[in-house]
């Protein structure tokens, strides 16, 4: 017998109708790019056509940094591109998360079962829960799929359609509603010729005269987050954030200055429970919350293959090793249903 019950810990946890946290290892787990293949495809794919001498020269020692093997994000804060060229690697980043997710939306057409977020959102909503927030890093709507495959109705900061504006919480109602709020922006969001921020739903292209508006990692990411839909966006997650009486992270890797510093101030000032379940826990995760002053944490890791995990809990010092998956979104589900 383990020294401690995970499972209970777990369920009580999750009784606490969480918060889910959304990071780039939840949309991994259906074949989205990461990092290291984002940093490859922008060296092979960005368009230097056009650019001035300095600019091509930013971009050949950029690339020179991403080759010796520096992350893409210290790349991006360690060489200053201008404002020109980060938009062609905008452009670039668009338009190989915007192939992978739309491929992932097709797939699901023909796959009701795809999204375990689906079977945790569903769920939830059997209590007496209105509303679900997901906060995420994430530029897919794979959070937003997985609504649609439960029929549930999600909000994002837009009017509902095809062509959408700006609307306030308060503007959309219904029963129930999964609040996303995508801190770095989405592939839908685009700034219009007439320079506010709209969302399309599900097109192939960039439509002329628009630009995404996603937020690259780099300098440029928090001068652009001052800015609208971002700021009332990040503003929503803090208030979100702040009300949670626990939080449940799905390969959330600890390295966001948007949502790390409401995140820790709970869990290590008022002790909200926190439930981690990722590929492998991040170096940020082990020294924030393991090796941090979290005093009620759940974190569970891959163990050496897909059927074992690691797990470490504020209630033993000791790791726990487990033969069965509960370190996936799946896995975890057979903990709580």
């Amino acid at each position: 017998m383990p020294e401690f019950d995970y499972q209970k810990q777990a369920q009580n946890y999750y009784s606490r109708a969480p918060l889910i946290i959304l990071g780039s290892g939840a949309s991994a787990a259906h074949g989205m790019s990461g990092m290291g293949a984002l940093a490859k495809h922008l060296v092979a794919n960005t368009d230097i056509s056009g650019l001035s001498s300095p600019e091509v020269k930013a971009w050949e020692i950029f690339c020179q940094v991403l080759q010796d093997g520096i992350d893409l994000e210290s790349a991006l804060h360690e060489v200053d591109v201008s404002e020109t060229l980060t938009g062609r690697i905008i452009q670039a980043t668009w338009a190989l998360i915007n192939s992978e997710d739309l491929k992932i939306f097709h797939q699901s057409l023909q796959d009701k079962a795809m999204f375990p977020l689906s079977r945790l959102l569903s769920h939830m909503f059997k209590s007496n829960l209105a509303k679900i927030n997901i906060v995420t890093t994430n530029y897919d709507r794979l959070a937003e799929y997985a609504c649609d495959q439960e029929k549930v109705h999600h909000y994002t900061g837009f009017t509902h359609g095809f062509f959408r504006q700006l609307a306030t919480p308060n503007e959309i109602t219904s029963q129930r509603r999964v609040n996303i709020w995508k801190v770095h922006g989405s592939l839908d969001w685009f700034q219009s010729p007439l320079e506010d921020t709209v969302a399309l739903t599900n097109i192939g292209g960039i439509p002329n005269n628009y630009e995404p508006q996603i937020v690259t990692p780099g300098t440029q990411k928090y001068q652009k987050t001052h800015l609208e839909p971002y700021r009332s966006i990040i503003n929503n997650a803090d208030q979100a954030m702040n009300a949670a009486n626990s939080y449940l992270c799905i390969g959330y890797g600890f390295n966001d200055g948007h949502i790390q510093p409401k995140l820790i101030a709970k869990c290590f000032r008022q002790n909200t429970p926190i439930t981690i379940i990722t590929y492998a826990l991040s170096d940020a995760a082990r020294k924030l919350i393991l090796d941090g002053k979290a005093q009620n944490y759940l974190a569970i890791e891959r163990g050496e293959t897909d059927h074992q995990s690691v797990i470490y809990s504020s209630l033993d010092k000791t790791p726990l090793t487990v033969e069965k998956n509960v370190w996936s979104l799946q896995g975890y589900l057979t903990l709580i249903m």
